[in-house]
């Protein structure tokens, strides 16, 4: 360490050298209640078709259920806030609507990359026992980034930032070293409930509670069957992800697309890709469109299923027939999208 700093101080500034705009730190059991809260939405059956949730549920109760030996958490935010506005496509209906977070570079390997770079830091300064995590381990991010004081889960039950909004992707180092903890993020959602009355499948039975198999997010990426009749229609016209509980929290105005990370700017196939265009993917096409993106993990049937949706939903009759070419689709959740599709479209 330099001339005495205080560790704590060191991990901020070699976090931002990294390019996290947020950094925080929590005692290890600064979250207790949030187990509690996840074994209760999984009981309640709100996760929906992940079952890994259910299955390591007892891991992500407290980051001491993970790994025993663990003190302190590092919680980190990266931002990718957009350079424009998100929901401007919403009546283009023969383009898709990809979600911000997934126009560029795939976050887990960005993130992947500067946690352990940071990780590498801190076990050669501190001497330290650590692990990094992104997304993918069974670990409760926002909690404990609010208990690091990024930010507050949103009615949405997302995080937001005072600084940059909804829009920061998140990662943890679990640490050994008995760390100064910062103080928890308030709630300062207020009476605002634009996030709840922006859904357009209901997916939030209340403040701060997400019923997954009601949200958009997790019908067109996570439900690998035909989606629900019930939600094709609010489904709109997007093909992977939805933005708007994010897009419309008034906390957005603090946000600037200055401080996004470069590896998120947008790739130009991404802001606004054509129906027509989508619906032609084989699986070759399919993973060299997407290459490098966190939309491939989602596979190819998967995608055109969203896309013979959104077809549907757009209106447009020079859709009809690469609808039709679908209709004898290998795959037999493609085939339910494309007859569902041709019967919007030829208004039957």
């Amino acid at each position: 360490m330099q001339s005495g700093k205080p560790l704590e101080a060191a991990i901020r500034e070699k976090a931002a050298e990294l390019g996290f705009v947020a950094c925080g730190i929590a005692r290890a059991d600064a979250a207790p209640r949030a187990g509690e809260r996840l074994h209760r939405w999984i009981a309640e059956g709100c996760h929906g078709d992940m079952i890994w949730m259910a299955e390591r549920a007892h891991q992500r109760e407290s980051p001491r259920a993970l790994w025993p030996k663990v003190r302190s958490v590092i919680a980190l935010g990266m931002s990718y806030a957009p350079r424009h506005d998100p929901l401007a496509l919403a009546s283009v209906g023969d383009h898709g609507r990809i979600s911000v977070y997934a126009q560029g570079a795939d976050y887990h390997d960005v993130m992947k990359r500067a946690l352990k770079a940071l990780g590498r830091w801190l076990a050669e300064t501190g001497g330290a026992e650590l692990k990094v995590f992104v997304d993918t381990a069974p670990v409760m991010e926002k909690p404990l980034a609010q208990a690091a004081g990024l930010g507050w889960q949103g009615k949405h039950s997302n995080l937001v930032s005072r600084a940059h909004g909804s829009w920061l992707f998140l990662g943890a180092i679990y640490t050994t070293l008995e760390l100064d903890p910062d103080a928890p993020g308030g709630d300062r959602c207020g009476s605002c409930n634009a996030c709840q009355t922006a859904c357009p499948t209901d997916a939030f039975p209340a403040p701060y509670r997400l019923d997954a198999r009601r949200c958009i997010s997790y019908l067109t990426i996570e439900h690998k069957g035909p989606i629900p009749e019930e939600f094709r229609a609010g489904i709109g016209n997007r093909i992977y992800g939805c933005d708007d509980c994010l897009a419309v929290c008034p906390w957005n105005k603090f946000a600037s697309a200055a401080a996004a990370n470069l590896a998120f700017t947008p790739r130009a196939e991404l802001t606004a890709p054509a129906l027509a265009d989508l619906l032609a993917l084989d699986d070759a096409a399919f993973r060299e469109t997407f290459a490098g993106s966190p939309i491939k993990r989602i596979g190819r049937d998967r995608m055109v299923r969203n896309c013979l949706i959104a077809a549907g939903n757009s209106g447009d009759p020079a859709l009809l027939a690469p609808v039709e070419r679908l209709l004898d689709d290998p795959d037999p959740v493609v085939r339910d999208a494309a007859q569902w599709a041709r019967a919007r479209l030829a208004g039957g």
